[in-house]
């Protein structure tokens, strides 16, 4: 009997309603919007390291990663990660990402998918700071792979190397640890009540 209601009260977490489509909707917009601005700005931040030590750069690209672990964090349902990442590679690319809007949404895709698959490891029932800073690690993996392959094909394994250690870092510390910061934030305010993640007064780290 417990274990009946146990899958029944998973099917009905799980499933998505319409305010976590329309959250999930304007923190993907939001953090298009951030995207946008970034693309900006990243250069003068990213080209300092990349002379100092080539594949150094990606270390700062953890702000294009923020949109999936923040928004699986507060909706805390299947699809959430790749849903808020790719509706803000969307608005990145419609206000005109310098990369194209094709590559950019492709980006938006695969990043979102490198922060879905770890959720999804955890089953979509742990939420700590941990499973947060694995989840923008993996988002990391996934941009790092993603662009060796399309920006930097033929790269030496040194640059390979160090540039996928600096994007999982990325990822991990300014995605991951990040978004968990955002969300305890969040919710202290009450501006998350409706959901999960807000009624948690407190968070076990």
């Amino acid at each position: 009997m417990s274990t009946a209601a146990t899958k029944s009260h998973r099917t009905i977490s799980y499933r998505w309603r319409v305010v976590d489509i329309v959250i999930a909707s304007v923190i993907g917009v939001a953090a298009g919007l951030v995207f946008f601005a970034w693309n900006q700005l990243y250069n003068p931040l990213s080209a300092p390291l990349e002379a100092a030590l080539p594949g150094l750069q990606a270390l700062v690209y953890g702000v294009w990663l923020l949109a999936g672990v923040l928004g699986a964090l507060i909706i805390r349902k299947p699809g959430a990660a790749l849903f808020t990442e790719l509706v803000a590679a969307v608005v990145s690319a419609l206000l005109g990402a310098q990369w194209g809007g094709f590559l950019t949404i492709e980006a938006g895709l695969v990043q979102g998918l490198g922060a879905e698959l770890v959720f999804l490891i955890f089953f979509y029932s742990n939420w700590r700071v941990f499973v947060a800073v694995l989840a923008g690690a993996g988002a990391g993996v996934a941009m790092a792979i993603n662009d060796l392959l399309l920006w930097y094909p033929g790269a030496g394994a040194a640059f390979a190397t160090i540039y996928t250690i600096s994007a999982v870092l990325s990822g991990a510390i300014i995605a991951g640890l990040g978004s968990w910061f955002i969300v305890k934030g969040l919710a202290k305010t009450g501006a998350l009540s409706r959901f999960a993640s807000g009624r948690e007064a407190r968070v076990t780290v």
